[in-house]
């Protein structure tokens, strides 16, 4: 052995084992015959060999992907049947043919879909891309019905399902009187999670009007932040030895602390994002992936100190979506969409196979009373609560849900992955197995019942479609002409409402957000020509490419491509130079006085409608004075 060694001193017994084990690992081996070591030399060259471990993991990784984004593909190739079956049905099925494979040749359980892997690596993709393109004026016009559905409609539902389901437990003391209310309460909490995984794979495929998509896409997203925490919350009552009021006290805290904490973690890295996107002008490369890094890191900064990673994610893609987008060029743009759209693509299918996957196996125990229990209480809490909910806030919204739509969002209520990954996370008591059975059976009863009688309800009822062509410069420049008309309405009266609050934080961004986050020479002058540029973007983007109506009248040539990128240039210089001749870009925050409005004294705001003194008396004297004083030139 030391004339073999490298060195020039002997080596040790122990030495002469660790060498000869990384020999062995390393394809030389070693023999032992009777207790002897000796070397074990290769008689020949080896031409071929395999050696799967060193790749297992990798390899099986990409064949996943690579099955799952088959099954896709040919489910689009595959003519009428997309239209028949949502694409997560078949992709679940597909799951169930693999997994039933897998266990028939093992003879053994496949692979189940871990809730790390889940909630660490598949869901950030999908809600970073739904909260990135998030169509941000339809969510904040509405976010307080949004709000309304995902906080008060998931607390009815959890509550109602649960205090049923104990009921059941009760009645059938002889199979399930070991569950106690907590364990009830806790599978209630999970149950009622609507999946905006599985929601977004079906109302995408239906094209419902905008609202209608808004409420249950944005219901489903901010109802698993509550969900999340009602599930922590009860798993940590059941760990308790006696649950007091105090303790249902600091659980309420508890949920409004992880939701305002999550919405400022996904704030501050939002914000951080801008800011250093402000810095990529040299290396446009990288600024792509500033995006998901700042994104992820706010996702897992939030599930490292127990707060809502969903909210934390969608925050930080809508503040970045709003800075990031001036700063970065139309490549990066471009490959920022098409990328997290793959990702999530890739995550959603996945998900949906490994469901189909983990649904065969051997840890099922079934109870009719409790699983038809279950599946009929998840309906009709869920239409109870969005009827009940629905008609408290059409009192106060001026475009008021209809039944139709209120039809919709309670059968629109699907059940997916979310419940699937949390009720492995239950501790191990007798019913664990019943819950799981329950959970698919509830999961695939939405997905594939629901899922695929939505569309033919949605075409029976005959529910208001999306609009499918894109918004023109004079369609958007009126509806913001609107807007700036409403909040001076609402100034003038004194109501403080939603155009009032939108004019302020518009008038602050512009002020010093952007002046701050955007870098100066992508900061557009004029609202037409920042109008003009973001439906530029869009129409860069349509999946759908739109035909412009020609006169046929007019016998010219069409324009060739070099032709309409030099009229889009003069457009553009137009635009500004036009801007630069006349008076600046003006807002009712930024008037100039005139000599007739010298010694007229200023409105007066008042704070709300349900003042001491009625506003409408205050406010025709002075409109009366500024009449009569506009009208006194002329006179």
């Amino acid at each position: 052995v030391p004339s073999l060694s490298p060195f020039p001193f002997p080596f040790s017994p122990s030495m002469v084992a660790t060498w000869m084990d990384g020999e062995k690992a390393s394809g030389l081996g070693s023999n032992s015959s009777k207790g002897g070591l000796s070397l074990d030399v290769p008689m020949a060259l080896r031409v071929f060999s395999v050696d799967y471990y060193h790749v297992q993991a990798p390899f099986e990784i990409v064949l996943w992907i690579m099955l799952a984004s088959l099954a896709k593909l040919g489910f689009h190739w595959s003519g009428r049947l997309p239209a028949v079956v949502p694409e997560s049905c078949l992709l679940i099925m597909v799951g169930l043919l693999v997994g039933g494979v897998i266990y028939g040749v093992r003879h053994s359980a496949p692979p189940t879909l871990s809730a790390d892997a889940f909630f660490l690596f598949l869901l950030p993709p999908i809600v970073l891309d739904a909260g990135y393109f998030l169509p941000g004026k339809l969510f904040f016009e509405n976010l307080g019905t949004i709000l309304w559905y995902a906080v008060l409609g998931t607390l009815w539902n959890v509550l109602g399902i649960g205090v049923c389901l104990y009921g059941v437990c009760l009645l059938a003391s002889g199979s399930l009187g070991d569950v106690s209310l907590l364990h009830c309460l806790l599978f209630s909490s999970l149950i009622a999670a609507v999946d905006p995984v599985a929601v977004l794979s079906v109302f995408q495929e239906i094209h419902v009007n905008e609202q209608l998509h808004i409420l249950v896409f944005g219901e489903s997203l901010l109802n698993d932040a509550v969900t999340v925490v009602l599930y922590k919350l009860f798993e940590s009552f059941l760990r308790l030895p006696v649950v007091t009021g105090v303790d249902v006290l600091l659980g309420g805290c508890r949920v409004l602390g992880v939701g305002l904490g999550g919405l400022g973690v996904g704030l501050f890295f939002g914000l951080v994002a801008a800011l250093t996107s402000r810095f990529t002008s040299r290396a446009q490369v990288i600024a792509p992936l500033f995006v998901f890094l700042y994104s992820y890191l706010s996702y897992l900064t939030s599930e490292m100190l127990h707060l809502s990673g969903i909210m934390a994610i969608v925050t930080c893609a809508v503040t970045m979506k709003q800075y990031v987008e001036a700063n970065l060029s139309e490549r990066s743009n471009t490959s920022i969409q098409y990328f997290l759209k793959m990702w999530s693509s890739v995550s959603e299918t996945l998900i949906f196979i490994f469901l189909g996957v983990s649904t065969i196996q051997d840890v099922h125990m079934w109870s009719w009373a409790f699983v038809c229990s279950t599946l009929l209480l998840c309906l009709l809490w869920r239409a109870t609560g969005v009827i009940l909910l629905t008609a408290v806030v059409n009192k106060v919204r001026r475009n008021v849900v209809t039944f139709r739509d209120q039809f919709i969002i309670a059968y629109g209520g699907l059940r997916g992955a979310i419940c699937f990954s949390l009720v492995f996370l239950i501790d191990d008591f007798p019913k664990k197995r019943l819950f799981i059975t329950t959970t698919i059976v509830v999961i695939l009863f939405t997905v594939f019942v629901q899922g695929m009688t939505i569309k033919p309800l949605v075409e029976l009822l005959e529910v208001k479609r999306r609009k499918r062509n894109l918004p023109t410069v004079s369609e958007e420049i009126h509806s913001r002409l609107l807007d700036h008309l409403l909040a001076g309405i609402e100034d003038v009266v004194g109501y403080w409402g939603q155009h009032y609050w939108k004019d302020k934080f518009e008038q602050f961004n512009q002020r010093y957000l952007c002046r701050f986050l955007i870098r100066e020479e992508r900061q557009a002058r004029s609202s037409i020509v920042r109008v003009y540029q973001e439906l530029e973007r869009r129409d860069e983007r349509a999946d759908e490419e739109h035909i412009t109506h020609v006169d046929v009248r007019c016998q010219t040539r069409p324009h060739l491509l070099e032709e309409m990128d030099s009229i889009r240039r003069i457009l553009t210089r137009n635009l500004h130079s036009f801007n630069n001749k006349q008076i600046p870009a003006y807002s009712r925050h930024t008037l100039h006085g005139t000599p007739a409005a010298e010694g007229r004294k200023p409105l007066r705001r008042h704070q709300s409608l349900g003042g001491k003194h009625s506003p409408w008396s205050q406010v025709t004297p002075t409109v009366h004075s500024i009449t009569h004083s506009s009208i006194q030139p002329y006179s």
